[in-house]
């Protein structure tokens, strides 16, 4: 039970919800940029959530199954296309064996999610199937797919109750829409001048080309100034210098005071910089799908409002499976 790569799309690799426990060991959490599509993806070909999927960012590759399976591919918007036929995303595709499966240029967002029923089974190393290529560990060899690669899969394909369900649109996140960024104040917030802790928030903010799973950065807005001080021993030099800290998932630390950095899924997890702060979880699923060049706005919030935004997103996903278990 196989899929084979004909064309390998553009840094594709096989994740799944992370590894939780191994940060203090220098392993980052890793997994899908977005996790909600991947979640998504998972449901529509009746996998469990947290079932291993491609994750291709702005090109998908080509694939030939061995056998008859479903598919759903969530995420950026993107057409699919099984042999002759044409399909869209969120929506679940039969695929009978021996067809091929290919995909268009990504329309919006950055990354597509591809599901397969029974789901990819790659050796779980450290609780997860997720690639973490700085390692060479988890996924496919840890590597990114290349072409010839034979991608194991379960033995038995897990049947979904409809032939071909799609979610509905009123569920479908417009990804192209999503410019504001919750971000909450951390602890060397007070690092910053008044005037650049408030243009940090006023400025509208570009994607940088660097952005990829490590993290995101940011240019555009206006240089950020900090309040002076005499730097502790070990620190360095350069203001934005500490001795060592722990860098938190979405946390934000701005090198120079130029650009902004947003730390992923697979950034390292501790160094020097300072961190101003970070993107609430919510929004940590929209930074994964923007694509270099879109514009966005930081907003401040309180921890309060982080944890609404994250109640009402749960709640987004319950209305969500029970659309679609």
């Amino acid at each position: 039970m196989q899929i084979e790569v004909l064309e390998s799309g553009l840094a594709v690799s096989i994740q799944d919800l992370g590894r939780i426990g191994f940060y203090r060991y220098g392993i980052p959490m890793g997994g899908a940029m977005d996790r909600e599509s991947l979640k998504i993806a998972n449901l529509l070909v009746g996998n469990e959530e947290t079932a291993a999927c491609f994750e291709a960012p702005f090109l998908g590759p080509k694939l030939r199954f061995k056998d008859h399976r479903q598919i759903a591919v969530t995420g950026g918007e993107v057409s699919v296309k099984v042999d002759s036929t044409e399909f869209r995303s969120w929506e679940s595709i039969t695929v009978e064996a021996g067809s091929v499966v290919e995909f268009g240029f990504i329309e919006s967002g950055a990354r597509l999610y591809i599901s397969v029923s029974g789901g990819l089974n790659v050796p779980i190393v450290l609780n997860s199937r997720s690639t973490y290529t700085v390692g060479a560990l988890g996924g496919f060899k840890g590597r990114m797919l290349q072409v010839g690669d034979l991608i194991p899969l379960t033995e038995a394909p897990i049947q979904v109750k409809e032939k071909n369900r799609r979610l509905p649109s009123d569920f479908v996140r417009n990804i192209d829409d999503n410019t504001d960024i919750r971000v909450l104040p951390g602890l060397y917030w007070h690092r910053l001048s008044q005037e650049s802790g408030e243009s940090f928030f006023k400025d509208t903010w570009t994607v940088a080309t660097e952005a990829d799973r490590m993290g995101y950065r940011f240019g555009g807005g206006n240089k950020i100034d900090f309040v002076e001080r005499k730097q502790p021993f070990g620190a360095g030099s350069d203001p934005w210098n500490i001795v060592d800290s722990a860098y938190p998932y979405g946390s934000i630390q701005i090198p120079g005071g130029t650009e902004p950095i947003v730390l992923h899924r697979d950034a390292v997890s501790g160094g020097g910089y300072f961190q101003v702060g970070a993107v609430i979880s919510s929004d940590m699923d929209i930074i994964g799908q923007l694509q270099p060049n879109k514009e966005v706005n930081f907003v401040k919030v309180t921890m309060e409002e982080a944890l609404a935004a994250r109640k009402n997103k749960n709640a987004r996903m319950d209305e969500i499976r029970q659309i679609l278990l």
